[in-house]
């Protein structure tokens, strides 16, 4: 493509962009473009090299190697000197630029593509698979972006433009997409057209990035304009949702827990009635029902009958890590879930608290979790609390301590539990999900939170091979109790206290 009608699409577009077009003496001022990336280890000759000034690197100190490298178009907010010299667009902000040229070289692949983009601090994630599951159960292909898919829960979009392109060549008709605050203030999604965005929740979250909760909904509110979207679909119970459904732009649908009736809330599963239908879906949790109605409202949005909907959610597939049941046939529950945030670990702790009780008249609610190094220092109190107020025992752990010394993120973490006596400290993250099991009597349930379906643990640069779920099944199988062996105390089993 040249570069002159890669500027024309993007100008015919509702992405236009400002830009000044700057041909140093020697240099085809109308190159053939082969590419686009912002990825200087990725540049081949006829690359279209896009100069990003992130938190650590600036781009254009990449722009002569670039040029070397064979680019042979730089966009650049400020006009730099390269051997050899090359055409440039320079523009006021790179970011905002770069997401309308990757959609304009892919050929505005969300064009072709109904793009469902779902937003919120919980429940993305399984909100995501359970729209998609609905989809694919009347046949219309289609595929997930998001944490479970790649290392960013929404790419860089030079990224996401060449994904959706190669998924529109191959025949995909949908795709459900979370879309990340980061993305949004970064302008990641900027290109791309949603038919539809979902809103499921803000609680306080990543406030190391956004620095305020205001600044987070803002991030947020910028998916519900009319530039991105055809329709919104809106939690009202959520009081941020209740704002955003008032301010939005866009056609609004709104969801809530009062739009089912007759709900029963099961370990691993929950019943209830949607639009005069029975649902059964397999997931435990009133969270997941929330996430199960706006899924079923995205869908028929989308046109997807009410019936067909009901009987998609009745047979969704497990999302992994997210209240995910760890069942090794022990007579206690073991539930592994990526909650990270005080709302997330609130509702965990909350949807949890029952499910022992038809096994025990006595059950306890067992918590292992830590926080994040280098992430939102505010929140770890407030889930201290909440983890000292909500559960019977807690084990405070090491969750990605990253650069930070882990024994002060716990110690963080620590100082906001009001009930001491129920605190027990074991940085190594094995060694305490052992404890818990080890400790768990018949009716308890032991949750496992903030990893999710995460496979590594990151510490001063190495991320370790880690998985919460392959921890609590082998704790399971070394404490004698094997799947699909029926529920029972295994033989000469050692109890260890959990607190």
């Amino acid at each position: 493509m040249r570069l002159s009608t890669l500027l024309e699409r993007v100008a015919l577009s509702r992405w236009p962009i400002a830009a000044d077009v700057i041909v140093p003496a020697g240099a085809d001022p109308d190159p053939e473009l082969l590419s686009l990336t912002h990825d200087s280890r990725l540049v081949a000759n006829g690359s279209l090299f896009c100069c990003i000034s992130g938190a650590k690197v600036d781009g254009h100190r990449f722009a002569s190697d670039a040029a070397r490298a064979g680019a042979r178009a730089l966009l650049v907010a400020r006009s730099e000197r390269t051997s050899p010299p090359v055409v440039q667009l320079v523009v006021d902000d790179t970011r905002a630029a770069m997401g309308p040229l990757a959609a304009a070289f892919h050929r505005f692949p969300s064009d072709s593509i109904e793009v469902v983009g779902v937003t919120g601090t919980n429940g993305k994630t399984t909100t995501t698979h359970l729209l998609a599951a609905i989809l694919r159960s009347v046949g219309r292909a289609t595929e997930v972006i998001g944490t479970l898919s790649g290392p960013r829960t929404t790419p860089d979009a030079t990224e996401l433009a060449a994904q959706l392109g190669a998924m529109r060549d191959r025949g995909v008709a949908a795709v459900v997409m979370e879309v990340s605050s980061h993305a949004l203030a970064l302008r990641r999604v900027d290109g791309t057209r949603f038919r539809v965005g979902v809103f499921t929740n803000l609680s306080q979250d990543h406030l190391d990035f956004h620095g305020t909760m205001e600044a987070y909904f803002r991030a947020k509110a910028r998916l519900f304009i009319p530039t991105f979207l055809d329709s919104s679909v809106i939690n009202t119970d959520d009081p941020y949702g209740r704002l955003l459904a008032d301010t939005a732009a866009t056609p609004v649908h709104p969801y809530s827990l009062d739009d089912v009736d007759g709900l029963l809330l099961g370990p691993s599963s929950s019943e209830f009635t949607w639009r005069g239908l029975p649902v059964r879906l397999p997931l435990g949790g009133r969270f997941n029902v929330s996430n199960a109605i706006a899924a079923a409202t995205t869908a028929s949005v989308l046109g997807v009958a009410d019936e067909a909907i009901a009987a998609a959610l009745t047979g969704a597939p497990q999302t992994p890590g997210r209240f995910e049941v760890i069942d090794h046939g022990q007579p206690f529950s073991v539930i592994v879930d990526f909650a990270h945030s005080p709302d997330g670990l609130e509702r965990l702790l909350e949807a949890a608290r029952p499910l022992g009780a038809a096994n025990s008249s006595s059950p306890r609610l067992v918590v292992v979790f830590g926080c994040g190094g280098d992430r939102d220092r505010d929140k770890r109190p407030l889930m201290g609390e909440i983890a000292g107020r909500l559960a019977d025992a807690v084990i405070l752990t090491n969750d990605n301590p990253r650069s930070e010394d882990p024994l002060a993120i716990i110690e963080s973490v620590r100082r906001g539990m009001r009930h001491a006596e129920k605190l027990t400290i074991e940085p190594d993250r094995r060694s305490a999900i052992l404890d818990a099991i080890a400790g768990a009597r018949p009716g308890d349930t032991v949750v496992i939170a903030g990893k999710g379906h995460e496979r590594g643990q990151e510490r001063d640069g190495v991320i370790e091979a880690f998985d919460d779920r392959d921890e609590a099944r082998s704790a399971l199988t070394e404490l004698g109790f094997l799947a699909n062996a029926g529920r029972g105390e295994p033989r000469d089993r050692k109890q260890r206290p959990c607190a």
